[in-house]
């Protein structure tokens, strides 16, 4: 794979790269207009969705850091983006051009003062996995296997530029506009500002390794600090497959079961006792071992989930919450969903879509045994989700809905949930991690 020898730092020179990117997008919807003459609108759409996203995603990738994390977000959104842009935005998960061996070398004297050959015994200076925020390389040290984990420069100090020129893109796609939307994107900042913060990954790591070390059928690497520094961590190399090339084969059903409750299991109990959550659940941050044990890794980005928040957020998950017209309604305005200035016809209809929505993605809390593989479960999320996607009341309408925690724990459970079908798992017990 080409490596790269320089990445756009300064606000100009990524501008420049979003402006450039956009100029491409114009050419592929004259395009699409033309292409419309002659072809099915299907079809002219089909092709347009796949320039677009090609043309996008090779923008992105080039800038790196925020720009590139918000594609993989968004990969992970399969009810929401066109089959085109997710798969291609998937490959940001762990498949993006890395750095050259010379910058790698450059980036270690400035955060060490040494060439890594100083520090362990062998380094390899070609990557073996470039993803959105960092690159890693694998060493050798007193005859252990090492993963070095390297953060691509200037990331950390172009998040608020990344975020003020993808902000646009954002709004159109999701309805975002009106007072209030900043708590949004603030929320999305700190986040990403934290996955830079190797120093606290590092600490994170360890803090959910030793919380959840009881759990069985799960793996986590030894983290070492002092060889490590605030853009550079080192752990033990795991040896594994990503858990999409596992998924993709699906040997056995009985391995891919107990890979998903393995899954269900450590998210629930982060959730419910440990309280803070791997709010990154994508196949690029899992391995299968060869005994089909789950290995976790990069605690980047973890969510601290309030009090304030958690109880309303699983209230509404109860089945008598959602029978109960009252109780609904107050806990909806408890997280912000409902407002105080919102119109009757606003009440009215948001409530009624997030009964409808709540209904269906609660589903699996309301049962003992929840299986998904269920191709119905998840074909009527995909078509409520493009149903309300294609609404032109909801178009009108301010979207800004919802506490800013929702950001992070949907995507939590959205990930998971995908994680859990892509591997077909059955017969998932729901409340099995209080057994441990």
């Amino acid at each position: 794979m080409k490596t790269i020898d320089k990445i756009p730092i300064t606000k100009i020179q990524r501008a420049s790269k979003i402006v450039t990117t956009g100029a491409k997008v114009g050419v592929n919807y004259l395009k699409y207009y033309g292409d419309k003459l002659i072809n099915s609108e299907e079809k002219a759409k089909e092709r347009l969705n796949e320039s677009n996203a090609e043309d996008i995603y090779d923008g992105l990738k080039s800038l790196k850091g925020s720009a590139l994390k918000v594609a993989q977000m968004l990969s992970m959104e399969k009810n929401i983006l066109p089959r085109a842009y997710v798969e291609k935005f998937s490959l940001s998960q762990f498949s993006v051009p890395p750095l050259s061996p010379p910058l790698v070398i450059k980036t270690f004297k400035k955060y060490f003062g040494k060439h890594p050959n100083e520090i362990f015994d062998t380094f390899n200076s070609t990557s073996v996995n470039a993803a959105s925020i960092g690159q890693v390389h694998a060493a050798e040290k007193d005859g252990k296997k090492l993963a070095v984990k390297i953060q691509y420069p200037g990331v950390a100090k172009s998040i608020s530029t990344d975020l003020a020129l993808v902000k646009p893109i954002a709004v159109r796609m999701f309805n975002i506009s009106g007072k209030g939307s900043d708590k949004y994107f603030k929320e999305v900042e700190e986040k990403l500002i934290e996955e830079t913060d190797y120093f606290l990954e590092i600490k994170q790591s360890k803090d959910v390794s030793e919380a959840c070390k009881h759990l069985p059928n799960l793996r986590f690497p030894t983290y070492y600090e002092e060889l490590s520094s605030e853009r550079i961590i080192t752990m033990d190399w795991m040896y594994g497959e990503h858990l999409s090339e596992f998924t993709g084969r699906n040997p056995n059903q009985e391995k891919a079961n107990l890979l998903g409750q393995t899954l269900w299991d450590f998210y629930m109990f982060q959730i419910h006792e440990y309280r803070k959550v791997h709010a990154d659940p994508h196949p690029g941050n899992f391995l299968v071992s060869k005994d089909h044990e789950l290995i976790a890794l990069d605690f980047g980005c973890m969510k601290a989930i309030p009090e304030d928040f958690y109880v309303p957020y699983f209230e509404l998950a109860n089945k008598e919450t959602l029978s109960n017209p009252e109780l609904f309604t107050k806990k909806l305005y408890e997280l912000e969903i409902l407002r105080d200035d919102d119109s009757k016809e606003e009440l009215e209809f948001f409530t009624e879509m997030f009964h409808e929505l709540l209904g269906l993605f609660t589903t699996p809390f309301n049962t003992e045994i929840f299986d998904f593989s269920d191709e119905e479960f998840f074909g009527k999320i995909a078509d409520i989700g493009e149903r309300y996607a294609k609404n032109t009341q909801l178009r009108s309408m301010n979207a800004n809905r919802g506490s800013k925690h929702f950001i992070y724990m949907n995507r939590t459970f959205f990930g998971l949930y995908n994680l859990l079908h892509d591997l077909k798992a059955e017969n998932v017990i729901i409340d099995n991690y209080k057994n441990f």
